[in-house]
């Protein structure tokens, strides 16, 4: 509340509203002129208008969110739309074929075949989990997308099995178990993403606001999907035809709102991309220009269309299990500990065609980047089958320093993602012999 002293002039008392300084806007305007006369001013529609959109966005909006928040937001809700409109056409599928509406289907028949559907997505979560789990903060943007296509898959297993009465089990677990993999990854991106808009500590509020959001577009979703079940009752090439139309739509929603996305956080390949660019012009890029070069779906789906060079990151693997290492390579790993990397908290071997980081149990997350940093110069300066471990070294102390002042400077958070992605450590100590 701002309010003038006392004096021969009117007094104007403005009321706010709002719980943060970013989040203010005027609600009414108080005037007390001398002869005590009050006169408001207050814009209803507008302060209903706010509250109204309260619901639907994070406090303090736009401030308080990254900037692809908002085409991200809009790309997503409009293909949840088409989700929850294609649902309603495979749930009539499914429930038709499971027998619903004749006299010859049973109770106990429908509910066996429902159950098992739902127990195959349970067992098949928990093992995408299993495999996938530790990589999905750090590739949110596949993840997000495969999640959804394996979503589509799921629904057009549904729709597909009325038409093959005799294998109506084994396809709707397959629709179930496509289903699993997205409710995992979908979820677990979800909460990556949405620790990435938030620049005030709201990641809370920002998922409830999501929910908000997320649940108008399930109610309008619903009631477009009864409309057109109604309309292409009885009529396979419509239901096929608004079926695949929906579908291709929802998919390039999805590759647009994960092109949106400029994540700021270093995975696997935004560290190769970023130090490639490094070596060549000295200079950092930006996270929004990284996400223009990064992949979104497999690597290995573009790999195969692709006649270029590999990335650097698919010649590097961060967190070796010692274990596996032959006699030959253990004796270049003891070697190793005690020469090129006798203060580090990592080793490098060369095994395969591939340079593997073995990292110390008690390395941080600075050791982690730097050991990553490292394999990468490695690759990228051997030359045949023979690399040259001695002018790696010195390009990481001549340049390493440099390259993660600029990577902070440009705006990037180091280091997290990469140490949340091992599993094997390893523990070694260089002492001097005894007797």
């Amino acid at each position: 509340m701002e309010a003038s002293k006392m004096t021969k002039h009117p007094l104007i008392i403005e009321e706010w509203n709002g719980s943060s300084s970013t989040k203010l806007f005027k609600t009414a305007t108080i005037t007390f002129s001398p002869s005590l006369q009050i006169q408001r001013s207050v814009n209803g529609f507008n302060h209903v208008w706010r509250r109204f959109l309260d619901a639907f966005v994070p406090e303090g909006f736009p401030g308080s969110v990254t900037p692809d928040y908002v085409p991200f937001q809009v790309w997503d809700s409009l293909q949840g739309l088409s989700t929850y409109i294609r649902t309603m056409l495979s749930t009539q599928a499914l429930l038709s074929a499971i027998g619903v509406g004749e006299k010859s289907a049973t109770i106990i028949g429908a509910t066996f075949q429902w159950f098992l559907r739902d127990l195959t997505g349970m067992l098949g979560g928990i093992l995408f989990t299993l495999y996938q789990g530790s990589n999905l903060d750090s590739n949110a943007k596949m993840w997000r997308l495969v999640a959804d296509l394996m979503n589509d898959l799921g629904m057009l297993m549904d729709l597909l099995s009325p038409l093959f009465p005799s294998a109506f089990i084994f396809i709707v677990c397959l629709g179930s178990l496509s289903r699993s993999f997205t409710g995992v990854a979908s979820g677990a991106t979800r909460a990556a993403l949405t620790q990435h808009f938030a620049l005030q500590n709201n990641a809370a509020d920002i998922a409830a606001k999501e929910g908000s959001q997320e649940t108008m577009a399930t109610m309008i979703g619903m009631a477009l999907g009864m409309l057109l079940a109604r309309i292409t009752t009885e009529n396979p090439v419509a239901i096929w035809f608004s079926f695949l139309s929906l579908t291709m739509f929802h998919m390039y929603a999805n590759y647009k709102a994960v092109r949106c996305l400029s994540l700021d956080s270093l995975n696997f390949e935004r560290s190769s991309i970023l130090l490639q660019h490094f070596i060549e012009s000295g200079q950092v890029l930006s996270p929004k220009e990284v996400s223009a070069m990064e992949h979104v779906l497999p690597l290995w789906t573009t790999l195969r269309l692709s006649k270029s060079a590999k990335p650097l990151h698919t010649n590097v693997k961060l967190g070796l299990r010692v274990s596996t290492l032959d006699h030959s390579e253990m004796a270049n790993f003891l070697t190793s500990a005690g020469s090129f990397y006798n203060e580090a908290k990592y080793l490098l071997v060369e095994r395969k065609g591939t340079v593997s980081v073995v990292v110390h149990k008690d390395s941080t997350a600075e050791d982690i980047l730097k050991s990553y940093i490292h394999a990468l110069v490695v690759v990228n300066l051997t030359v045949g089958q023979k690399s040259l471990h001695l002018e790696c070294q010195s390009w990481m102390d001549k340049h390493y320093e440099s390259f993660v002042q600029k990577l902070k400077l440009a705006g990037w958070k180091a280091g997290r993602l990469l140490s949340h992605s091992i599993i094997w450590k390893a523990h070694w100590s260089l002492g001097e012999k005894t007797d």
